[in-house]
């Protein structure tokens, strides 16, 4: 997880993952996004060439976050065209809001001290 966070990594969509990686991405405060049920990169069409825009999420981190949420995610191609696909937030427990919320273990630590 530290190479996507080092890259500049905001969030990592995947069909699943694994409990271990979920949880270093968000001890690096990268978001954990699950395809909804049946859908995968492929049969959306994606390339990985798109812009990712999780749409709500800001407002869902401001209020009260429910484990297994789910948001839109719009990826525009270079030409401008969108699709809009459903995500599984994989943010499950309180403590792991809390430490991405601050971006991360480290951070929330550091500020918890301060």
């Amino acid at each position: 997880a530290k190479g996507p966070y080092l890259l500049g990594v905001k969030a990592v969509i995947a069909e699943s993952l694994e409990r271990i990686h979920r949880s270093n991405l968000i001890g690096m405060g990268v978001l954990p996004l699950e395809f909804g049920a049946g859908h995968t990169a492929a049969s959306l069409g994606l390339t990985g060439h798109e812009t990712y825009d999780v749409v709500g999420l800001s407002a869902a981190l401001a209020g009260d976050f429910a484990a297994g949420k789910t948001l839109t995610v719009r990826a525009t191609d270079g030409h401008g065209k969108a699709k809009e696909f459903r995500v599984k937030v994989r943010l499950d427990t309180p403590q792991e809001m809390q430490y991405y919320r601050h971006g991360g273990i480290l951070q929330y630590v550091l500020r918890s001290l301060l």
